[in-house]
């Protein structure tokens, strides 16, 4: 069986030889194009996204985006965040304030201290374009060098945020016919676009992005958004055009609401092959891909395996095997970067606090921190040969004089199997090295207990070490992959 996935790094010609220690229940080969010039994983390519009113001070006084929340700012690095987008549904819903001058002085004092880029979104609905454009105005002033890029609105698409009979919302943003969502996507590009206008106006230079949309239709089970049976996502990286707008942004929930979701059918979907091949592929091909087509990048500002979380699932182990495997999924489909979201109170988000003001990490967290191991680079083409048909999927990203190959074996439960992977590319030579990402018995259901490069992360420090894998010998190289696992595999490159 063949498969090509876009993976990581490297040129030339030369083989590795590792033999295992212990024998693996099935043979994998990874070839690896080192040659092909691949396409770069953006430095703040892994984020995190937290609600607007998460800016507001807290009853005591405190700002949880601050420079003196050395606690946050701390897991921050030690996670690898890069990028912050703040919106989500809090930034349109009329109970909730809009940050000032205030918030955003706290904001990006955060972002300094973490050294992290800013997504920061707009109100759009009953909101105000002057204010916007002078906080905008303001943020470009004063604070541009952690400034990723400005947003309008949050989910426009769904009928809950549109003027319909017996639902009266923004009266600028109209569906038309009360029956299709999609009809309304006319009078949100007219209002987005006078939006969009005011803040050009205040700054010039200003990074527009959108439009934030929530659904991903034909994913099944998802509700269908689309305006004359195209996405607004794709519409709005057609008709943006000329207005700032630097990249298209999406949200991605694969597994849709968590209610009524099992544990067992939350960890055995993370892990199927069945969201790759059938949900990835279908919001890749209706909205990702045509956005591309129109010279445009995308980045998923807001993603999870399901909205709300599994209890037991979005929590444990299964969920860092699912975030890593999706990260290296996207970038391989040239996603400029994603965003995992995070609510108040929702405990199986990445990062959450708890009752006394403290913060904590799930699993998760572990996947983005293996990502930034394994991602400084260009990601370039992995050929799998997998006959006994391992649920395993392998990336490679080429870097100046490395080459990293992140390798997830997503079997699990009975009848799981280890991997026996050779890995053939031209290039490779001199002293190999891994670090594997593993829980307590392999098992996918551990909420504690995880190590990458044999240590956890604990109190906001980490500190794993690469193992030795062996000389390189003829451009191959051996290494076992345990069942519910994942290892990035460190290679020199001439």
């Amino acid at each position: 069986m063949l498969k090509t996935i876009w993976g990581i790094s490297s040129v030339s010609l030369s083989l590795c030889l590792f033999v295992a220690t212990a024998c693996a229940q099935a043979q994998v080969t990874l070839r690896v194009d080192t040659l092909n010039p691949g396409v770069p994983i953006a430095h703040d390519f892994a984020g995190l996204s937290f609600e607007i009113t998460d800016l507001f001070a807290d009853k005591d006084g405190t700002y949880q985006f601050s420079g003196d929340n050395k606690q946050l700012v701390a897991l921050f690095r030690v996670i690898g965040i890069r990028n912050l987008r703040v919106g989500g549904s809090t930034a349109d819903r009329p109970e909730y304030g809009v940050p000032g001058r205030t918030e955003i002085d706290h904001l990006f004092g955060f972002a300094k201290a973490a050294d992290v880029k800013i997504i920061y979104t707009f109100r759009l609905l009953n909101g105000n374009p002057a204010q916007a454009a002078d906080l905008a105005r303001y943020i470009r002033q004063h604070y541009s060098a952690n400034l990723s890029c400005f947003q309008i609105g949050n989910e426009p698409d769904w009928d809950s945020y549109h003027t319909l009979p017996g639902h009266p919302r923004d009266p600028k943003i109209v569906q038309t016919d009360p029956t299709i969502p999609g009809s309304a996507y006319p009078s949100y590009l007219s209002d987005w676009k006078e939006y969009a206008t005011a803040i050009i106006k205040a700054v010039p230079d200003a990074c527009l992005s959108g439009p934030d949309t929530a659904s991903n239709f034909p994913v099944p089970g998802t509700k269908d958004t689309d305006y004359n049976n195209e996405s607004w996502t794709e519409h709005f990286a057609h008709d943006a055009k000329g207005m700032n707008v630097k990249f298209v942004t999406h949200h991605d929930y694969p597994g849709q609401s968590a209610i009524g979701v099992s544990v067992e059918t939350g960890i055995d979907s993370m892990l199927s092959r069945d969201w790759p091949a059938k949900r990835y592929t279908a919001l890749y091909d209706h909205v990702l891909a045509p956005v591309q087509s129109e010279g445009f990048g995308y980045r998923m500002t807001e993603c999870n395996d399901y909205t709300g979380g599994v209890d037991g699932a979005s929590n444990a182990f299964a969920s860092t095997l699912w975030a890593l495997d999706y990260m290296h999924w996207q970038a391989a489909h040239h996603a400029i970067g994603l965003n995992f979201h995070n609510r108040r109170w929702i405990f199986t988000d990445t990062v959450y606090r708890d009752s006394a003001g403290s913060y904590h990490f799930n699993p998760k967290a572990y996947a983005i921190r293996a990502f930034e191991l394994g991602s400084d680079g260009n990601v370039v083409p992995v050929t799998i040969s997998n006959d006994a048909g391992v649920n395993l999927t392998a990336y490679a990203v080429r870097g100046a004089h490395e080459l990293f190959i992140t390798i997830i074996n997503k079997d699990h439960g009975s009848g799981a199997r280890d991997a026996d992977i050779a890995i053939v590319a031209p290039g490779i030579t001199g002293q190999a090295s891994d670090m594997a990402l593993v829980a307590p018995n392999s098992d996918v259901r551990a909420k504690a207990g995880v190590t990458l490069g044999g240590a956890e992360i604990v109190n906001e420090s980490w500190d794993g070490q690469w193992a030795d894998l062996g000389e390189c010998v003829n451009a191959k190289i051996h290494l076992r992959v345990p069942e519910s696992s994942a290892i990035i595999v460190r290679l020199p490159l001439t």
